[in-house]
């Protein structure tokens, strides 16, 4: 399951992401309101964790521009508004549920969970990549019951394409996902990630394609 996750406070934005990501799940995180909107009209995700209060576009206008395009992506308020006019007002905008903040881990997982079986998504923590499968929570590549010996920045490599499979995916996006949010390590550092990686794949059909100029694709041969 891939889940945008859209809060302002990089600190609580990180823990639902770390919470989220051992249960199995690829996490984007964004901080800002009108970085958001363009992300989930050009990537898209499965749900939406979206905070009221953003800085650059305001959540409800946020949820509004996802509905008017067509986007039925389901979509849970993150509030630390009480009043009842500002429920009304996201759930009339387009929100599928909300959260008052503060609130318990649990209950936004088990909130999330309802989302997904609503909307006949599947909550799974494995990728099947032709003869390959992924486990995303112990971050194994396995073939059968065995896995394959990857390096911590290899694998970091593979979940990122995974989440974008057959989508082009910027030496940007790579070295965020690989080194984290805000790191000042150059892009060509993920070259040799993506090489190695491209080596370990190819003998089990799964190519690693550079777009020249603008990055890479994960694609699985049809078996």
């Amino acid at each position: 399951m891939r889940i945008a996750v859209i809060e302002d406070n990089e600190a609580l934005a990180q823990g639902i992401a770390v919470r989220l990501r051992d249960r199995g799940h690829a996490v984007d995180l964004l901080h800002n309101g009108r970085e958001a909107n363009e992300f989930l009209s050009q990537e898209g995700a499965d749900l939406v964790v979206l905070d009221l209060n953003l800085p650059g576009m305001d959540g409800i206008d946020v949820l509004r521009a996802l509905r008017r395009r067509g986007d039925g992506t389901p979509a849970i308020l993150l509030t630390a508004r009480s009043e009842t006019a500002e429920r009304v007002a996201g759930l009339d905008a387009g929100a599928d549920d909300y959260l008052t903040k503060p609130f318990d881990m649990d209950e936004l997982e088990a909130r999330l969970r309802a989302m997904a079986r609503r909307k006949n998504l599947e909550f799974t923590a494995r990728d099947t990549l032709g003869p390959l499968v992924f486990d995303r929570t112990s971050r194994q590549l396995m073939q059968g019951d065995c896995p394959l010996d990857i390096p911590r920045k290899e694998i970091s490599t593979l979940e990122c394409l995974l989440e974008r499979r057959g989508r082009i995916v910027s030496k940007a996006q790579l070295i965020t996902h690989v080194y984290g949010t805000g790191s000042d390590t150059e892009e060509s550092a993920i070259e040799p990630h993506v090489s190695r990686l491209r080596k370990r794949l190819n003998p089990f059909g799964l190519r690693i394609k550079t777009a020249r100029g603008l990055g890479y694709m994960l694609e699985v041969d049809a078996q």
